[in-house]
């Protein structure tokens, strides 16, 4: 049977308060809804305080609700997780195993290179510092390649000491005054530095070029091959600069004599250390006294 369309509460009081009490609270909320409305639109101010409140209530909430939300969703993420952590376990316990090797491969040599030393009775020399100094200037529009230091004698400085900056091999001092001391660059045409090859070894001569590049020419060898890369190193040949101070890097590949770039650039040096020679000249003998 269809339902009655008659929707009249007829004679029942219940029924018909009920619908009245309806009536008054939709309409008093339709008014206190439109009050509160005209009056944040003029006064927003005014219930700051109120939505204070109410944040204050729902924040714990919806804090709650974003720490479990964020632990459901790493759920999947820590699974994604473990199984590439044992991938990795793998590839570490691989890589472990072949640094092993390797490692007892080096204290093999480090032991040999101590037992050969105390035979020779070899001797480490570290150069001594003298001073730091301060580059203030360097040349770049002439073929010569000089950089100026703000110490000199009154600091120690000498001419003949190797100067370094935190890259690699500066140069060396070429003349000193009382507070100031020139420095002859590793790019200038005069400047030949006795270098090796870091990966075998092999004797070079660093040669200035006077255009910021250092040519690379190999020493008693014909058909000698650089790789690009290659880098090179002091060797200790003449005593005047420590052996394993860095000098330049190959910049292209070539046969018995390529250009390399050097490691420190003046231009961007601020302050650079000026060392005692590596292993200094011996003095010459004192003449004897005429015989009577």
């Amino acid at each position: 049977m269809a339902p009655a369309r008659d929707r009249r509460t007829g004679f029942s009081r219940r029924r018909q308060y009920s619908t009245f009490l309806g009536y008054v609270l939709a309409v008093a909320g339709a008014v206190v809804g439109a009050v509160l409305l005209v009056v944040s639109t003029f006064n927003p101010p005014a219930f700051s305080a109120l939505r204070m409140g109410v944040a204050s209530v729902t924040t714990p909430v919806a804090s709650g609700l974003d720490a479990v939300s964020d632990a459901v969703m790493t759920v999947p993420q820590a699974i994604g997780t473990w199984f590439r952590v044992h991938g990795e376990n793998d590839d570490l316990r691989a890589e472990a195993k072949r640094a092993r090797a390797l490692l007892t491969r080096a204290r093999t040599i480090a032991y040999d290179n101590r037992r050969l030393r105390a035979l020779l009775a070899v001797r480490e020399r570290t150069p001594e510092p003298v001073v730091t100094a301060r580059l203030v200037g360097s040349t770049a529009s002439s073929g010569r390649r000089f950089a100026l230091l703000n110490a000199g004698r009154f600091q120690g400085v000498r001419p003949g000491m190797p100067v370094r900056g935190p890259n690699g091999l500066v140069g060396r001092v070429l003349e000193t005054g009382p507070v100031a001391a020139r420095v002859l660059l590793l790019t200038d045409p005069e400047s030949l530095v006795p270098v090796r090859r870091t990966r075998d070894g092999l004797p070079a001569i660093a040669a200035g070029r006077g255009d910021g590049r250092i040519d690379i020419r190999s020493v008693n060898a014909t058909n000698v091959r650089f790789a690009q890369g290659d880098m090179f190193v002091t060797s200790g040949t003449g005593g005047l600069y420590a052996p394993g101070v860095p000098v330049a890097q190959v910049e292209r590949g070539g046969a018995d004599s390529v250009t390399a770039i050097p490691f420190a650039a003046p231009d961007s040096l601020d302050f650079a250390l000026v060392e005692r020679p590596f292993m200094p000249m011996p003095l010459p003998p004192a003449p004897r006294p005429a015989a009577p």
